[in-house]
């Protein structure tokens, strides 16, 4: 019997990441080196079969590895962008699509009420219904202090990270039956907040009371609502957040873990809390953090 146990310390670089730049939302192509979404590596097993789901922000990062998982799993998957990510939005829906799957990419902003909810109508007259809805898309900026932080920039954060996650939940509800699951990617900056993430911080603890929240209003319809609270992963945000060159190589080092995750090594998170396995699983925030603890 071949061993197949893997060092996580060393399953990917510990290296950090060269100095590099980005506009956001950031681009897969121009990340060097390219992160992992598990293209070669995820292995599905059924256990999302012919369900149907909506990723928002799932062009790239941690929602594209979700949608490869999904799709692999047996899913459905439509996935809503930023209008300048179509071609990271176009390979992910060809990956969906390869393993035989329905795929539907949604062009637009979240922070915009109608684009927001029009992509929950917009899945279930493609898919003819929704069962999983990934509440993922997310902006941060790395901030100087407080007293730079423009209200512009902070609207910005807000509307991305918590109204379009209201508009979107708010639309999907009356379409949500017994079994059905809502996943919203939160953040260890919930728990453990930076100083130059503040804004971003503060919507990513907003998001876990929506979670508790939201859990105990729809357990009694058999829909079950959770959280995964990643730790520093290697996403298009990253480097497209303003940090020095510094910072990006010395990103993820401070985990017991000793590096920084890849968007593949979160995939199983949203798999599981997404399948029968997690059936008793509700209002629960599950961090994926290399060991930094929430």
């Amino acid at each position: 019997m071949t061993d197949e146990r893997v060092d996580p310390r060393s399953k990917y670089s510990t290296e950090g990441f060269p100095e590099q730049e980005q506009q956001q939302p950031g681009l897969i192509d121009q990340m060097r080196p390219a992160p992992d979404h598990g293209e070669q590596s995820y292995v599905g097993s059924g256990r999302l079969t012919d369900r149907r789901a909506l990723i928002t922000g799932g062009d790239s990062g941690i929602g594209r590895a979700v949608a490869i998982a999904f799709a692999r799993e047996g899913a459905d998957v439509a996935i809503a962008h930023l209008p300048v990510e179509e071609q990271d939005a176009a390979d992910t829906a060809s990956l969906v699509e390869a393993e035989g799957r329905r795929s539907l990419a949604l062009a637009g902003d979240v922070r915009e009420e109608s684009f927001a909810s029009s992509i929950v109508d917009d899945t279930v007259a493609a898919f003819g219904g929704l069962d999983v809805l990934i509440l993922n898309a997310a902006y941060q900026k790395d901030r100087a202090g407080l007293e730079e932080l423009s209200t512009e920039e902070l609207d910005r954060v807000f509307r991305t990270n918590l109204y379009g996650l209201m508009f979107t939940a708010r639309a999907a509800i009356p379409h949500l039956r017994p079994g059905a699951s809502i996943i919203v990617t939160s953040s260890i900056q919930a728990f453990n907040p930076s100083p130059g993430l503040i804004d971003y911080a503060m919507t990513k603890a907003a998001q876990v009371a929506f979670v508790k929240a939201l859990a105990e209003q729809l357990g009694p319809q058999g829909v079950r609502v959770n959280a995964v609270a990643p730790g520093p992963i290697w996403t298009p945000l990253i480097p497209a957040t303003g940090w020095s060159a510094e910072r990006l190589a010395e990103f993820g080092a401070d985990t017991p873990l000793g590096r920084a995750g890849q968007p593949a090594e979160l995939a199983g998170a949203y798999v599981y809390l997404a399948s029968e396995d997690a059936s008793y699983v509700s209002g629960a925030v599950l961090p994926v953090t290399g060991g930094k603890g929430l």
